[in-house]
């Protein structure tokens, strides 16, 4: 049952939030709190826990790449307010219950077996179909990119990154839910380091699938999500 909560946390996308806000909530915030309250009060020993942040914690920020210091308050998205209010509660038990706790703000991964709501899913449904897809441009005006960029991560390096966070995770330090001394408290970002602009991707598709896309160049919402994220 944990792992499929996990599981369930990892698969929430921003795109679908706003119209189902229960459903992110009870993953994100109520399903990180059954497992922590599992860990924190039932498990002996206590066991040593990585999950899955988001890079969309870093919300409205415009200091770019993205580092684990810059600010984490200003979503703009609810699937990013869930995910910081996921962040705040690992705190809280980390400090309470003497969890060790890795969050780790996983940076637009793709790969295989990617959630199908991802943009190059469905751009190629639709490019093949001879459907125009919809390109956001960014409605900012800021110093960075006009179009929209994405800091796009290979699976397997997300899976390497998860794999060091458990291998060199401390212990948790409490017992039959009482602390026993601090815990380690970590926070990562896991992101390729090199935005792409959503333009070149399509540029790739069009290459790989040898169709030619018809494309809809639209400014983003300012109510909309983020026109870049980039990692450190």
């Amino acid at each position: 049952p944990f792992t499929h909560v996990l599981h369930l946390a990892a698969q929430a996308g921003v795109r679908y939030a706003m119209r189902a806000p229960q459903t992110y909530v009870a993953s994100n915030v109520a399903g990180l709190v059954s497992i922590f309250e599992a860990a924190a009060r039932h498990a002996d020993p206590q066991p040593a826990i990585v999950w899955a942040s988001s890079s969309s914690v870093y919300g409205l920020n415009t200091d770019a790449p993205f580092s684990e210091d810059h600010r984490t308050d200003r979503p703009a998205s609810l699937y990013a307010a869930t995910k910081k209010a996921g962040e705040e509660i690992a705190h809280v038990y980390n400090h309470i219950y003497g969890l060790s706790l890795t969050a780790l703000r996983f940076f637009t991964v793709y790969g295989p077996w990617g959630r199908p709501d991802m943009a190059y899913f469905f751009f190629t449904r639709d490019i093949l179909a001879g459907r125009p897809i919809t390109v956001y441009e960014s409605s900012g005006g800021g110093t960075h990119q006009t179009t929209i960029s994405r800091d796009f991560t290979y699976i397997d390096d997300i899976v390497k990154g998860c794999i060091g966070a458990l291998d060199t995770a401390g212990r948790s330090t409490g017992s039959g839910g009482k602390k026993r001394g601090p815990a380690p408290f970590r926070t990562y970002n896991l992101g390729n380091t090199s935005p792409v602009p959503v333009t070149q991707l399509v540029d790739l598709l069009e290459k790989m699938l040898k169709v030619k896309a018809v494309r809809r160049v639209v400014k983003m919402p300012r109510n909309g999500d983020v026109p870049y994220t980039h990692a450190n």
